[in-house]
């Protein structure tokens, strides 16, 4: 390995401006001064978005997915605890088991309807 002759000058750290070109303000005045296509900004500040139309059972069904995946979730939490950080964890299943179960019911209630 090599090594330079000549130091390397040192950059001084300036937090100040390090702090301002990573703020939402100096993001947007770039996008809009910078880029042909401004990046969208999401003014209800929602992580996600549902798709407009959605039926309610596709979102019963939808919202049933998520409960099932996060009652999975917390089941192996609960498994690789002990004492009351299991029993925490289990009782977090339960309600979602109680919340998945509700949901479910929800989507049986218009089949039951349409059978009378």
């Amino acid at each position: 390995m090599t090594t330079s002759p000549y130091p390397l000058p040192e950059i001084p750290e300036d937090t100040e401006l390090h702090d301002l070109c990573s703020s939402g303000a100096a993001k947007r005045a770039l996008d809009f001064y910078l880029k042909e296509d401004m990046s969208a900004s999401g003014a209800d500040g929602a992580l996600f978005a549902i798709k407009p139309g959605i039926s309610h059972e596709e979102a019963l069904v939808h919202a049933s997915d998520l409960l099932r995946s996060a009652a999975a979730t917390a089941y192996e939490s609960a498994n690789s605890h002990q004492g009351s950080d299991r029993d925490l964890a289990f009782s977090v299943v339960y309600l979602i088991d109680m919340a998945k179960a509700m949901v479910e019911r929800s989507l049986q209630a218009p089949q039951a309807q349409a059978n009378p």
